[in-house]
């Protein structure tokens, strides 16, 4: 009877102990008219932090999906929904570009 609770106990927590991944933060940095890093890879329910270091406002933009305002030493973050490949910018400063490889849980 020992035995068997010990068992169905030991299969629990190797059951538990196997459950999906910590969601994480990636952090991108905005400095000097750019994101750093510019290619990140990330996983759904993640979060994507960006902290502007930078001497102006900057925003994080995925055309028709997301619109990030990132004030002057500030910061904003946005969790991933989807998988795929996600090409964003700056609204105020188009050549400033960044993508996301979003991988599924």
């Amino acid at each position: 009877m020992v035995g068997r609770a010990l068992s169905t106990l030991m299969v629990f927590v190797l059951a538990v102990g196997c459950s999906a991944a910590r969601a994480e933060t990636i952090r991108v940095t905005i400095k000097g008219l750019g994101f750093s890093p510019a290619q990140t890879q990330a996983k759904v329910g993640d979060t994507i932090e960006w902290i502007n270091e930078d001497f102006v406002a900057h925003t994080a933009t995925v055309r028709g999906e997301w619109d990030m305002m990132v004030p002057v030493h500030k910061s904003a973050s946005l969790v991933l929904k989807r998988a795929g490949t996600v090409e964003y910018y700056c609204r105020f400063h188009p050549n400033m570009k960044g993508s996301i490889a979003v991988a599924p849980e």
